[in-house]
């Protein structure tokens, strides 16, 4: 049979297509095996039931937002063509909505189209009230999100909205399946392991074995929208162990290609480093490990009250005594020790960018034993016979908690000592990584549930706008047993006044004035001391000097680009 030209040229072009298909996938995979080991283990590919980074950094592998921030804090498309802006008619000119736009073709890993559905599914799944959504502060002023067509997909917010670009934007709020995820939303959602586990996705690879809190194994997507990437066949994401651990196999062994989060002292990583295996890479950005006070009574006796709101804490209701906890700590000599340059002493939960960095709690900065003292001589907090002080027969008598890392542990030594040069008794208790930052709802020991009276870690946002970060610490974001324990207000923290803040936020597009809100929020949490800053950590990662294309990111997942990476020759 004769073809005519017109079938021979579409023949022909189909010929082409497939041919360039199929050399792009002989280019995927063309490099091998890559290995990541975060030694705090995944527990969880879902963000939306984990705060902890290394669950949301390690399902950024596989699924993926519709836009994300670069290693400069800018956004950039992901899923979509463009960012919608009101220039643009993506955002109302009332900045009531925003629309995205699907990028043509996209398909999850299964071969199926990726369609606004699964976008409306996702914000469903997050905002609904019974399924305690780790991300829910990422969806605040949502009214409604609907599928305009198959790729078109319309946010409206209750208010203007000047900052739109909280869901769908960073690593924290990946698109799910739809059909994969029927069934899982609200109460059901922890109970969906296969989902949880091993999400289908549109990132560069898809999960071919998860063990909790030890490995996961990936392999390529065959059907990622770039057919030349990712570089590599397969992936290992280990967890576990501890940050020396993890270094020595990037730097000394070179067993491991990419070490995420060395917190190790700086000398002893520029020793590691001189083995000329692997390079060290670092960048600040709003990373603050803190001390959470927990304001309520974390005492086992209550049983399933137990760190709630109805049961205030019995002493750290106290301000005096919150305040002299945080006057006791030399914030100099913990950065000294535990990050030498790849930290900063921070008075301040909210440290980064510039614009929204208060000035106003700088005094934490100089340690003051003696006027610790003298407050809680003052609030009626009296050394007894063992220089404990206590009051109304109640002692003040620490549980201070927090993972096991080394760097950790030297601080909580630290401030044990100095909290007993003020009176004050101090217990200390570290967890294993992977179950203090996990999301398994039978363990007492997640960082959720604060089953102490403090407790240690650090964490950060996506982006350089922080009104969704700032609304973890409104009162609806209290963990409890009502939301499985996922929210993101660790302290129990509920002020009717920072609230109002919030919302104040939420409606302002001047960034003068959104600066001014933010200030006064985060200046809120320090001055009624139910957040103990830190330090103002640099993100300190290392990489196989034969691993080419990481661009260390402190704004979004640190694997934000693990489709570009590759072996050198």
């Amino acid at each position: 049979m004769k073809l005519s030209k017109i079938a021979m040229a579409t023949a022909g072009a189909s010929m082409l297509a497939t041919s360039a298909f199929a050399a792009g996938h002989e280019m995927q995979g063309r490099d091998g095996h890559v290995g990541i080991i975060y030694w705090q283990a995944a527990s969880i590919l879902n963000p939306y039931l984990s705060g902890g980074t290394k669950d949301i950094e390690a399902a950024s592998l596989v699924i993926e937002p519709l836009a994300r921030y670069d290693q400069d804090g800018n956004m950039v498309p992901w899923l979509v063509d463009e960012i919608p802006t009101v220039e643009n008619g993506g955002v109302a000119e009332d900045l009531t909505s925003i629309t995205w736009k699907l990028s043509e073709g996209l398909v999850w890993s299964d071969g199926t189209p990726v369609t606004s559905a699964d976008v409306v599914f996702t914000a469903n799944y997050c905002m609904d009230p019974e399924g305690g959504c780790q991300q829910l502060a990422k969806f605040g002023d949502v009214t409604s999100v609907e599928a305009l067509d198959d790729l078109t997909i319309k946010i409206t917010f209750g208010v203007p909205k000047p900052f739109p670009y909280g869901p769908f934007v960073g690593g924290q709020t990946p698109i799910l399946q739809a059909a994969q995820f029927e069934g899982c939303s609200g109460a059901a959602a922890p109970s969906c392991t296969d989902q949880n586990f091993g999400p289908i996705g549109t990132g560069p690879f898809v999960v071919t074995e998860f063990r909790a809190n030890d490995t996961i194994s990936m392999e390529a997507n065959p059907n990622y929208r770039d057919p030349s990437k990712p570089a590599f066949a397969t992936l290992t994401f280990k967890g576990g162990g501890d940050a020396t651990a993890a270094a020595r196999t990037v730097l000394e062994t070179g067993e491991f290609d990419y070490a995420w989060n060395l917190q190790i002292a700086p000398e002893v990583l520029d020793e590691m480093e001189s083995a000329g295996k692997g390079t060290i890479v670092s960048g600040f950005g709003t990373l603050v490990e803190r001390i959470m006070i927990n304001l309520t009574d974390p005492n086992p006796d209550l049983g399933d009250e137990r760190s709630t709101v109805a049961h205030p804490h019995p002493f750290l209701s106290d301000i005096a005594v919150r305040q002299a906890l945080s006057m006791a700590i030399d914030r100099e000599l913990l950065t000294e020790i535990g990050y030498g340059q790849a930290g900063r002493p921070t008075c301040n939960v909210l440290p980064a960018p510039a614009i929204y960095a208060s000035t106003a709690n700088d005094a934490c900065l100089v340690q003051d034993i003696a006027g610790a003292n003298a407050l809680l001589d003052e609030a009626g907090w009296l050394p007894g016979a063992d220089g404990i002080r206590e009051k109304d027969g109640v002692r003040l008598s620490i549980l201070y908690q927090t993972s096991t890392n080394a760097v950790r542990q030297d601080f909580q030594a630290l401030i044990k000592q100095w909290w007993s040069e003020i009176g004050v008794e101090t217990e200390l208790k570290n967890i294993d990584a992977g179950v203090f930052f996990g999301g398994d709802q039978s363990s007492p020991d997640t960082f959720q549930k604060l089953f102490a009276d403090v407790e240690m870690y650090a964490n950060n946002f996506d982006g350089t706008d922080p009104e969704a970060y700032m609304g973890n610490w409104k009162c609806s974001e209290i963990p409890s047993p009502e939301n499985a324990w996922l929210g993101g207000n660790m302290p129990r923290y509920c002020s009717e006044a920072y609230d109002g803040l919030l919302a104040e936020m939420a409606g302002t597009a001047d960034i003068d004035e959104r600066a001014r809100l933010a200030k006064a929020m985060n200046d809120m949490l320090m001055q009624e001391y139910v957040i103990i800053p830190l330090v103002d950590r640099g993100r300190v990662s290392a990489h196989a000097n034969t691993l080419e294309g990481v661009v260390l990111n402190t704004w979004d997942s640190e694997l934000w680009n693990v489709a570009d990476w590759s072996r050198a020759d």
